[in-house]
């Protein structure tokens, strides 16, 4: 490899693993707070949720790594086209191969790690997270023994113990319990317990009262001295663990079991899935080929209508965004499955051209006017509103 072109891999690979860490931390953080329930809900501990939290991680590699990419990758050209640097190189005599064998080296190593995280990490880790999100909601005696909360245990089922006992007994026990169609039951009990029989568990309550109310207004109570709540339904539902075709292996959706309910239902998810991992990795390449058609060539600062990045990043974005129309569609609508690979492929022969042909891929000259115009005057009136701002302010203080 040529000086050059290592000048160029070291600029842009470090330009790539900035962008990689931020555009990854700030997606990241996005789905995690969807799990944040997972602490205040079911009341595990914090060390649960960033265990579940870092399971999320490489779900999102392969979304972010083509993005991070297009975006060093034309940020990089960019800059040095600013510091006619691209046109001394071509002054040199050097060819585009110069500027691009090092751009596609490092897309073919985001590639091959997207792959490796796609079809390698990321089932075992959406498998595991799952079993903790499943173990979580099953650990029933950690979950109720809070004193003085609310817990919801199931949809339509709440429980509230008053304190906590010695002896493993616990004091002022709630439970609401709406599941039962046309009819709501609240339980009040004085004292009870966690009695576990075999692999069920029994809510024990001693000294309490049944509320019955039906949905035409009738209420009855029921005093009991002694009542088992039943939670062995909720025990087994928490416990069994659904897993989808994003969830399984690629190598159990070469050869799905037979048996497979899920299978069964929805066999069009499967192979969908499987073309999407097929692909999913290869829009490292086509963003790269994508950035290196924008922003591959020495130019003038006058014939740039919009920064190449603007440019680069609104053409992936495009492009992406077929590629997840199609995925979404090819398991319903069997010719989207061609979509799937159709897009990247068509992606990447657009980029070439342009590449070989020493052309810029640019957004259409009345798209580039339009919105420096829009960025004009949003910028004016973005001054217009600070100025006013200001007189108003200094008005206020003389009156």
């Amino acid at each position: 490899m040529k000086v050059v072109e290592r000048y160029i891999m070291r600029r842009a690979t470090a330009m790539f693993l900035a962008a990689l860490v931020w555009t990854l931390t700030i997606v990241w953080t996005t789905q995690v707070l969807a799990k944040i329930d997972l602490v205040t809900d079911s009341g595990q501990s914090a060390l649960t949720f960033f265990e579940v939290a870092a399971l999320i991680i490489p779900s999102i590699i392969p979304i972010v790594v083509p993005f991070a990419l297009v975006v060093a990758v034309a940020q990089t050209l960019s800059a040095m086209n600013t510091d006619s640097e691209l046109a001394v190189i071509n002054a040199a005599g050097a060819s585009r191969w110069t500027i691009a064998r090092p751009i596609l080296l490092l897309a073919l190593a985001a590639s091959v790690f997207s792959f490796a995280v796609d079809n390698g990490v990321d089932p075992y880790a959406r498998q595991k997270n799952r079993q903790m999100i499943a173990a979580s909601r099953a650990d029933l005696v950690s979950l109720i023994i809070q004193e003085g909360t609310f817990r919801r245990i199931d949809d339509g089922l709440y429980l509230q113990i008053g304190e906590r006992l010695p002896n493993n007994k616990l004091g002022g026990i709630f439970v609401a319990d709406s599941r039962e169609e046309g009819a709501n039951l609240t339980y009040y009990a004085k004292t009870g317990s966690i009695v576990e029989k075999g692999d069920e568990k029994v809510l024990m309550m001693n000294d309490g009262v049944i509320n019955r109310k039906s949905v035409t207004g009738d209420l009855s109570v029921i005093r009991f001295t002694s009542y088992a709540f039943d939670l062995s339904a909720f025990m087994s539902a928490a416990n069994e663990i659904t897993l989808l075709p994003k969830d399984r292996t690629t190598q159990y959706l070469l050869n799905p079991n037979p048996n497979d309910r899920m299978y069964q239902r929805q066999p069009g998810s499967y192979s969908a899935e499987l073309n999407q991992r097929f692909t999913e990795w290869s829009y490292s390449l086509v963003f790269a080929l994508i950035a290196l058609a924008v922003a591959g060539d020495a130019r003038s600062h006058r014939e740039a209508r919009i920064h190449p990045l603007i440019t680069a990043i609104a053409i992936a974005l495009f492009v992406r965004w077929l590629g997840f129309l199609a995925a979404g569609k090819a398991d319903k609508v069997w010719y989207y499955a061609y979509m799937v690979y159709g897009v990247p492929i068509i992606a990447s022969a657009v980029s070439i051209w342009f590449i070989a042909s020493s052309r810029s891929m640019e957004l259409p000259t009345a798209w580039a006017d339009w919105m420096t115009n829009l960025a004009s005057r949003v910028s004016e009136g973005w001054t217009a509103l600070k100025l006013w701002l200001a007189r108003r302010s200094t008005s206020g203080q003389g009156a």
